[in-house]
């Protein structure tokens, strides 16, 4: 019955010329960073800048999930590098942002500076204004003005 499945019956196995494996290998391509082509240039908004923690009094009942369903790591809140936006700012009220948008930020601090996502939307009283989630342990606290924000996708 084994002969009948070619699964028991082993196929010759032939190793490898020297013509194929010389073939396999790969050289980089010979230009400078500089030659690569460059993203183009987004448009920059200014804006303010706060912090806030996961806590209910800073956000909702439900203060480790944000706006849109991402679940905040509670013993680590600031390693995610999201964000909330004013709703003016979002899309589902007339901005150009949205969830998941990469946006780098500007003009904050040497810490804070960098790229985050969207994740999350800010009470509706508060205009031309990205929030940026730190725990309360990181014992970061401020209101910063003229922050750019450069969204990347």
């Amino acid at each position: 019955m084994a002969e009948e499945f070619s699964l028991f019956t082993p196929e010759p196995t032939t190793p490898l010329t020297e013509e194929i494996h010389t073939s396999l290998k790969l050289k980089a391509p010979d230009r400078s960073i500089e030659a690569l082509p460059q993203p183009a240039t987004t448009e920059t908004m200014t804006v303010s800048a706060s912090v806030y923690f996961p806590v209910p009094g800073q956000t909702d009942e439900t203060p480790f999930i944000t706006a849109d369903g991402s679940r905040i790591n509670q013993n680590n809140p600031k390693k995610h590098r999201w964000i909330a936006v004013s709703r003016d700012l979002h899309s589902r009220w007339g901005g150009d942002i949205s969830y998941g948008d990469s946006l780098m930020v500007t003009g904050v601090s040497k810490k804070l500076d960098g790229l985050y996502i969207v994740r999350d939307i800010m009470n509706k009283r508060i205009r031309n204004r990205i929030d940026i989630l730190v725990g309360e342990k990181d014992k970061v606290m401020g209101y910063w003005k003229d922050v750019k924000i450069a969204k990347l996708n």
